[in-house]
């Protein structure tokens, strides 16, 4: 609801300030032009998903996602000790931290929004520690492939999407890292 309201001060301000400048026509133009973008953006956006969508299924078909999440389940035990308990909140995590390092957050999302629901049961409606390390850990992942940006600047006429891969890494897992130690910091003043 807020969103709604910020939008539409941007719009009316928008309009105020064309009016009072004489721009009301560029405005106009202007707002068609971003419409057209956007559209344009969408479609060859959806192209993108769905690629990346169909290499996301290919590898749950083979079991590829599989191994990557068995992988990730030894240092979830250690970073969510809590929760390793529960087999198949654990899998859902490493299933959506697999997504996520694959640059799929579209399919990243409902396993996080499964994971966190299941980690949330019993709580009282009080995020938990390891919760908020979820969070940190969904929002601040490490991106391999980061298909979605990539998509976005071949959609927009970049000659080599991928070339930001060394900067996108870096990052990327200076952002978790900084992300895990401040979740732990935050968890310890907390409770103390």
């Amino acid at each position: 609801m807020a969103m709604a309201w910020v939008w539409t001060g941007m719009v009316a301000l928008s309009v105020a300030f064309g009016a009072v400048t004489g721009n009301l026509g560029a405005l106009g133009g202007a707002a068609i032009e971003g419409a057209r973008s956007a559209v344009e953006l969408c479609i060859s956006m959806a192209g993108v998903m769905c690629l990346w969508t169909g290499v996301m299924e290919v590898m749950n078909q083979s079991g590829l996602s599989a191994l990557l999440a068995k992988m990730f389940r030894p240092l979830l035990r250690r970073l969510l000790p809590q929760t390793a308990r529960d087999g198949d909140a654990i899998a859902t995590i490493a299933a959506n931290l697999s997504a996520n390092m694959l640059g799929l957050g579209n399919a990243a999302t409902p396993l996080g929004i499964r994971a966190a629901r299941a980690m949330a049961r019993g709580s009282g409606g009080v995020a938990s520690d390891e919760l908020c390390l979820l969070v940190v850990l969904n929002t601040a992942s490490i991106q391999l492939l980061p298909t979605t940006v990539a998509g976005v600047r071949a959609a927009l006429g970049c000659a080599d999407p991928f070339d930001i891969l060394p900067a996108v890494w870096l990052a990327s897992a200076v952002a978790v890292i900084v992300g895990l130690a401040a979740a732990k910091l935050f968890a310890r003043v907390w409770r103390g």
